[in-house]
């Protein structure tokens, strides 16, 4: 740390050291007068209270240039030596006629002197010239110990005020810059350095990216805007620890000397900005002089260093809380049109009740299906894009618009397929594909004219079945409608398939997506295809009549209770029909 130069006056608040020394004066028969650094005579002139009423200092500078700077150069030749009482020679007085001098001292430097001058008509003797210089430094010892811990107790309220303005912006912190600049301010400032900068990692850890700075050029900032993290003086500081160059000048491992050299810069303290173990940056202090740092200003500067990383740690938090909730907000609003993409309201057909549900794991999902009119038809669409979130919901509506657009135009259903097949292969990555069922039901005739484009086969229960006089069993009364191809947006070429199915009466069809099937318990045990027929017999054995909603619900209820408190990994859709008399 780079210490203030002090002096006595910087000390003084009612003059009574001043008052002291005059008073000694007539004690000892001699002049005693209390100097400041420059050697200048220190006099109290006014009572402390008279003062505070003037609102005046009740004390004053005397100078007298001569003999000012003869005592001045006496106090800088003591230095930082320790005192003693045979100093007489070194500090001036090989002369007995000379005036004493006793230095007043802070942290060993000199901060002024008690100057102590026999009367031209009053010479002292030996004894009495040693027994008031004794005197005199013991007085010199308790004046340095008051000043010492003013300066200690100065030094610790400017630590407070910085932390204290840390932990105000660490509270408040959305500003990175802000904190910063403030932090390295107040670094510069307590540490008595002349300039300082700020790096921040960048996002690869390999950089540093100055981020603030004080008390330099704009060439030298334009130097070290962008700096390796790799150097070898930034190391040390990047991992907690504080880094004193005293002479950056003959240091081998600085880089770029010749700029430091034409700033005028001399010392460098830098420490790294860390919280919870990673490192966040570094701040680099400099000085015009020689640096040096003892163990308490380390220390202090290692505080206020991880203070700041609290600060950015918190103020990246901030910002990516903000980006989330913002995101949020975005993928609830896809979420909404999305859902809105999903039939507002069910085609009336009077032979066909109809029950859709959909089910998704997360704000955006890939499953979808539709109920589509088709010139006195009905369409029926279920559809599973790979993957999940965003990425599939953009890709789910694609597939979406393709389908309709082409079922609009083409009453064939394989050719409906191949198209959407053939668009979906041009607009995405070899990794993107779809499942597929498009059913289209004629009411009058309730039949029932498909493809299946690699989607879970949809069920078909023949009501006629279940009351054959033997027990209903998914082998007897279960059909599996798969005739088609495969998933759509792999090959271009792949050709599909119609497969027809003549509905009765009563049968129920069910369709529906592997979020159905593939939903697992705390056993990592699948729901599975078993399971789904099971739940949709025992609902029908137990009621024949049961309506497409009843049975929409028991197979979501029977999958909910098989799974359990574990949540949903993938979208559910279901869709079930129940046919009716023909028209």
């Amino acid at each position: 740390m780079n210490e203030q130069r002090l002096s006595i006056a910087d000390f003084l608040t009612d003059g009574s050291l001043a008052a002291l020394c005059q008073s000694i004066s007539e004690l000892a028969r001699a002049r005693v007068t209390l100097r400041d650094r420059d050697g200048h005579r220190i006099v109290r002139v006014l009572d402390p209270h008279d003062a505070a009423v003037a609102g005046v200092k009740p004390w004053r500078i005397w100078q007298d240039e001569a003999d000012d700077r003869a005592i001045a150069r006496r106090i800088e030749a003591f230095g930082s030596a320790e005192p003693r009482a045979h100093d007489g020679a070194r500090a001036g007085e090989a002369d007995p006629g000379q005036p004493i001098l006793v230095p007043l001292r802070v942290a060993g430097q000199p901060i002024g002197a008690i100057v102590i001058e026999p009367h031209d008509d009053h010479p002292l003797a030996p004894e009495s010239r040693q027994a008031i210089r004794r005197f005199a430094e013991l007085l010199a010892s308790t004046v340095g110990e008051l000043c010492e811990g003013e300066v200690q107790l100065r030094r610790r309220h400017a630590e407070l005020n910085v932390l204290y303005q840390l932990s105000t912006l660490l509270v408040t912190a959305r500003d990175v810059q802000a904190i910063l600049q403030v932090a390295l301010r107040s670094a510069i400032s307590i540490f008595k350095m002349d300039a300082g900068t700020v790096h921040l990692l960048d996002d690869s850890r390999t950089t540093l990216e100055l981020a603030a700075h004080a008390g330099l050029s704009d060439r030298f900032v334009a130097e070290f805007t962008s700096v390796p993290a790799d150097a070898a003086r930034d190391r040390g500081a990047l991992h907690g620890q504080v880094i004193v160059v005293t002479d950056q000048s003959v240091d081998p491992l600085i880089r770029k000397i010749e700029a430091i050299r034409q700033e005028g810069l001399v010392g460098r303290v830098s420490c790294g900005l860390e919280f919870k173990g990673r490192a966040f940056g570094l701040v680099r202090l400099y000085s015009r002089a020689p640096a040096s740092m003892d163990e308490e200003a380390r220390a202090l500067l290692k505080t206020i260093s991880d203070q700041v990383a609290a600060a950015v740690a918190t103020a990246e938090l901030t910002e990516s809380d903000r980006k989330r909730r913002q995101m949020q907000r975005q993928l609830q609003l896809a979420a909404d049109v999305q859902r809105r993409m999903l039939p507002a309201a069910l085609p009336d057909f009077p032979t066909l009740d109809i029950a859709p549900r959909y089910i998704s794991s997360l704000e955006l999902g890939g499953d979808f299906y539709d109920l589509i009119p088709l010139g006195g038809h009905l369409g029926v669409v279920l559809g599973d894009v790979v993957g999940k979130g965003v990425a599939a919901a953009l890709l789910m509506a694609s597939v979406r618009a393709s389908l309709r657009a082409h079922a609009e135009g083409t009453y064939h259903l394989d050719q409906v397929m191949q198209r959407v097949n053939r668009a979906l292969v041009h607009d995405t990555l070899d990794k993107e594909f779809a499942t597929i069922f498009f059913g289209v039901i004629d009411p009058r005739s309730l039949r029932l004219t498909y493809c299946n484009a690699g989607h879970e086969p949809p069920m078909i229960v023949r009501a006629e079945l279940l009351g054959a006089g033997r027990a209903p069993t998914p082998d007897n009364c279960v059909v599996e409608l798969t005739t088609g191809g495969m998933v759509v947006g792999v090959d271009d070429a792949q050709r599909y398939e119609r497969g027809i199915f003549d509905l009765r009466p009563g049968d129920c069809f069910v369709g529906y997506t592997d979020g159905i099937t593939d939903a697992m318990n705390f056993d990592g045990e699948k729901f599975g295809r078993r399971r789904l027929k099971d739940a949709l017999l025992d609902m029908l054995t137990e009621n024949p009549r049961a309506t497409a909603k009843t049975i929409a619900d028991h197979i979501i209820w029977s999958m909910r209770r098989f799974i359990g408190m574990r949540p949903a990994i993938d979208d559910s859709t279901l869709v079930v029909i129940r046919a009716g008399s023909r028209g």
